[in-house]
């Protein structure tokens, strides 16, 4: 069947990668959630200040990147990490407007997180494909297919559906639904913003995580005060205690992961694959979490679930399909002149 056993062995160690890089994706993702979760609202822990969660994260985030950067300089054969200067003032003066989407993004993000429940948590972010569409339109100017439309208005129907049986339970929030909205936002047009501040990073992506971060901490400062959370953080119990900080810093390597093992199935499967893993992996997260919390759903609420997470997949399909044809319809045009 195969020509060679050679070639037999490279294709099953290909498949074997895929496998392999897609479960880390998913352990680290579903882990980061429940262990912000944990720290922020569980009875041992019940930190109660989660843009200070927030701030800490990006703390530890910068500390990696510049450890890696550093290692960079003196193995350059063992580590690699682009080059660049993140306290030049020009060049943060151009990433502001980013970073602001990317701290709003993250704060508002665990605030929603904070408040309603592992399994309601996918619903209430399920709307930055409909805000990527709305906001792609008013700001660059490009139209939607029809299909593509569909999918995002069923979209909103799930989400609609999810919010009204969340709301018939006790652990329902508005707050945090409103700011999971908020975050869908902001991530949304996060992912906008992103492709034309890569220009000014030389297309680095973790050169751009690293000032993000760095210029986060910066900003969340204010925040946490604005949002009454310095008072919280000083009477808290536990503020000294060994175990709280190591919890604090594995939220915080688990946050530098995440965009570390994205940026790692992105390579080595596709963005299409990504996103479609992303879909299934949320599944899995609300089932996990319904079982974990020993959550009784009803079956409307399942409904409105996979509503969302069949919508979402249908879209990035149809995204796929039309990407495609374009990129066919391009080729013929060359080869016609």
């Amino acid at each position: 069947m195969y020509k060679n056993l050679e070639e037999h062995n490279r294709l099953v160690n290909k498949y074997l990668k895929i496998f392999f890089v897609v479960a880390l994706y998913w352990c680290t993702s579903i882990l980061t959630v429940f262990v912000n979760k944990h720290l922020l609202s569980s009875d041992a822990v019940n930190l109660g200040a989660p843009l200070f969660m927030s701030w800490y994260q990006c703390v530890v985030s910068t500390i990696i990147c510049f450890a890696m950067s550093r290692l960079s300089r003196k193995y350059p054969s063992v580590f690699t990490f682009p080059e660049g200067n993140p306290l030049d003032v020009d060049t943060f003066r151009k990433l502001l407007p980013l970073t602001v989407l990317y701290t709003l993004m993250i704060g508002a993000n665990n605030l929603s997180l904070a408040y309603v429940t592992v399994a309601f948590y996918y619903i209430g972010r399920s709307l930055t494909t409909v805000f990527s569409v709305v906001l792609t339109y008013l700001i660059l100017r490009q139209r939607t297919s029809f299909k593509c439309l569909l999918c995002c208005a069923t979209i909103v129907v799930g989400f609609w559906l999810g919010v009204d049986q969340e709301s018939l339970t006790q652990a329902f929030s508005w707050r945090g639904t409103i700011f999971g909205v908020l975050s869908s936002l902001a991530l949304a047009m996060y992912s906008i913003q992103t492709k034309k501040s890569l220009g000014y990073v030389n297309q680095e992506i973790w050169l751009l995580s690293y000032y993000n971060n760095l210029y986060s901490t910066l900003l969340f400062l204010p925040l946490i005060i604005l949002n009454g959370e310095l008072g919280t953080i000083l009477a808290y119990p536990h503020l000294w205690a060994p175990w709280f900080w190591a919890a604090m810093t594995l939220s915080g390597f688990c946050g530098f992961a995440i965009g570390f093992v994205t940026a790692l199935e992105i390579k080595v499967t596709s963005p299409l694959t990504h996103n479609i893993s992303g879909t299934a992996k949320a599944c899995a997260q609300t089932v996990i979490a319904t079982q974990y919390y020993n959550d009784v759903r009803s079956v409307i609420w399942w409904t409105s679930n996979i509503v969302v997470l069949v919508a979402s997949a249908a879209y990035t399909r149809v995204k796929q399909l039309e990407m495609v044809q374009q990129h066919q319809q391009r080729n013929t045009a060359t080869l016609k002149a």
